[in-house]
């Protein structure tokens, strides 16, 4: 419990200063992100539990990443993280999950995710902001990708890269579980604290 409410403090904090920094008020970031104000003044209180989705919005709308929402500052030169230590942001009802394991420091940073699909279970993504590029590898298994509307099948050993400013979605296909690492290139922008 304990190691929740720190999370949720540090999450609390780090919204509160990428709003300040990109001089949005609670009614324009919530109006921006699609997030009502009430959600994210609980959210700054470190209230609440906000999903995956809502994270992944508000992270596009301040222009940061997730992990620039969920972190405290680095604590040393390298940063080694097991996958085991990481909690799943997303999980699907027949065990699939996501979870991202870092973020690249430097000012494009780059989100590593790794992500076990279940044949048939998906996750449908909305759109990043502008700028923002996606590359789905794929470890073990198979899975469709779906970028605006086209499908395309991947198979362990094949790898795909597209602009995440479309819908998107993952699916994961074939008769076993699909372990992919997907990685998320996104734009210049702001230091993060």
């Amino acid at each position: 419990m304990a190691e929740t409410d720190a999370a949720l403090r540090t999450l609390a904090h780090n919204v509160r200063a990428a709003r300040t920094r990109a001089g949005l008020s609670l009614d324009e970031l919530g109006r921006r992100a699609k997030v009502s104000k009430g959600a994210l003044v609980a959210l700054e209180k470190a209230q609440g539990n906000p999903n995956f989705a809502t994270l992944v919005r508000l992270a596009d709308t301040l222009g940061v990443s997730v992990s620039a929402l969920m972190e405290g500052r680095p604590e040393g030169r390298v940063r080694v993280v097991s996958a085991d230590t990481v909690t799943p942001l997303w999980t699907g009802e027949q065990g699939s999950e996501a979870r991202l394991m870092l973020t690249t420091l430097g000012p494009a940073p780059t989100e590593i995710w790794r992500w076990r699909l279940q044949p048939g279970e998906e996750y449908p993504s909305h759109p990043h902001q502008a700028g923002v590029v996606e590359t789905v590898s794929v470890t073990a298994g198979r899975m469709t990708l779906i970028v605006d509307g086209a499908e395309h099948p991947l198979e362990a050993g094949q790898t795909a890269t597209f602009y995440g400013d479309a819908p998107h979605t993952y699916r994961g296909t074939g008769t076993g579980t699909c372990h992919l690492i997907m990685t998320v290139h996104l734009p210049p922008g702001p230091t993060t604290t």
